[in-house]
């Protein structure tokens, strides 16, 4: 069992930056993909950026965010630079190890808003 919990999201202006957390309490090694989505008020929940053996984001962040892991810490974390009011919404975090014995961890997210 993978209990996820996201820090760092908060109030910012437009233009400014956030670091989130996602801090695993077990074991997340190289089998999983680790992975941020987002969903905004009234918007179905979408992939933001995710990282396995290579990173892919969405075409929204690309350039502005950037994800990384840290396996000493079984941490991900979620750069996001030049924030904008879009951004606005409740980031989670996913643990998914595909394949026989298929995984799936969510944390209970954490809030970003992006407002002047």
């Amino acid at each position: 069992q993978v209990q996820l919990v996201e820090s760092g999201g908060g109030l910012v202006q437009p233009g400014g930056s956030l670091r989130l957390s996602c801090a695993a309490s077990g074991s997340i090694g190289s089998r999983y993909v680790m992975g941020w989505y987002r969903q905004a008020p009234g918007k179905q929940r979408e992939l933001v950026a995710i990282i396995g053996l290579s990173t892919n984001y969405a075409d929204s962040v690309k350039g502005r965010f950037t994800i990384s892991r840290d396996y000493a810490k079984n941490t991900v974390y979620l750069q996001m630079n030049s924030l904008k009011p879009e951004d606005t919404a409740v980031y989670h975090c996913n643990a998914h190890m595909p394949g026989v014995g298929e995984r799936d961890y969510w944390g209970q997210g954490t809030q970003v808003t992006v407002s002047s």
